[in-house]
């Protein structure tokens, strides 16, 4: 007996067995439409603005609390090398004008301090902006060099891009600090700490030297005074140049807790920068899907945020 195998027309085959992958691409579709539906421009406005926001908040901490202090730990380490080989070959500057007579640049190395009770030892540059107490302490270019007849003053950060200073209100009455200069070695010794409203010491004798390191205090990140550390010469003080500034024509950038606007323009440019990539995370979020939009974005964005806040940080308090 032979079988008889029946084959329905090709019309019935096709409605009794849709295509199930067609279907099933289709019901892809229509899941992923639900899941994800497509926002206002108004709120993808505001997802942009949130991951600005984002972005500029952890570039920020990222840059004062890691990035900042590798860079001033590197430095200070080209700063000694040159500032060695300077005292070696009689060619460290011994004021504001070096040997043909121009104004020696902001942050050029000019002293080495040193100071053995908290483990200090830094290389000291020219100038106190914001941007030269990137690299370590900074002298004031209103007061002579340390070891110099006057009082020479020198501020240093407290947490920020190394914390140079950071330890500076363990010091006590006594306490031994070094200075090496282009003149020489010089010793000092601590007199005294005073914060705001403390009566300042009287000015010192003809022919005296006087160092005087500043710094913020409060909690790091978050000065709340300025902290000054009174120190006298031990021995002569030696004849330097004259400053080529006064305290009057000091600008607001070096004095005592003051900041930089004069690279706002850069800061706009990068901030211009992080806008578009923000926007364009946004648009690929939606595009491509969040995975590969945080992949393609996410080291430009942190690149570009980190040049934001590297320009952020000269707004802040020198001090900081």
């Amino acid at each position: 007996m032979s079988t008889i195998t029946l084959s329905p027309p090709d019309d019935l085959a096709e409605a009794l067995l849709p295509d199930v992958d067609d279907d099933a691409g289709l019901l892809a579709d229509d899941v992923a439409t639900a899941g994800m539906p497509p926002l206002s421009p108004p709120l993808q406005l505001i997802r942009a603005v949130l991951v600005l926001i984002s972005f500029l908040s952890l570039s920020l901490l990222i840059q004062l609390s890691a990035v900042s202090s590798l860079q001033a730990s590197s430095a200070q380490g080209r700063a000694f090398d040159t500032f060695r080989g300077q005292l070696a070959t009689g060619t460290a500057p011994i004021g504001p004008n070096d040997a043909d007579g121009k104004e020696v640049p902001i942050g050029t190395a000019i002293a080495y301090l040193e100071i053995p009770s908290i483990g200090l030892k830094q290389v000291v540059g020219q100038g106190t902006t914001p941007s030269a107490l990137f690299t370590g302490p900074g002298h004031r270019r209103d007061t002579p060099l340390p070891g110099q007849i006057g009082t020479s003053i020198i501020l240093g950060r407290r947490a920020a891009f190394g914390g140079a200073f950071a330890d500076l209100d363990e010091l006590k009455r006594g306490a031994a600090i070094k200075v090496t200069t282009g003149q020489g070695e010089f010793d000092f010794t601590v007199t005294g700490l005073r914060g705001a409203g403390d009566p300042a010491p009287p000015p010192p004798k003809s022919g005296v030297g006087r160092l005087v390191l500043v710094t913020a205090t409060g909690l790091p990140f978050l000065p709340d005074g300025v902290l000054r550390v009174d120190a006298e010469l031990d021995g002569t003080a030696v004849v330097g140049q004259a400053p080529r500034v006064t305290a009057a024509q000091l600008p607001g950038a070096e004095k005592i807790m003051g900041s930089d606007s004069s690279t706002l323009w850069a800061l706009a440019l990068w901030l211009q920068a992080l806008v578009a990539l923000s926007l364009g995370v946004v648009w690929a979020w939606h595009r491509w899907g969040r995975a590969q939009a945080w992949v393609v974005f996410l080291p430009p964005l942190l690149l570009v945020g980190l040049m934001t806040t590297s320009e952020v940080t000269r707004l802040l308090p020198n001090l900081l």
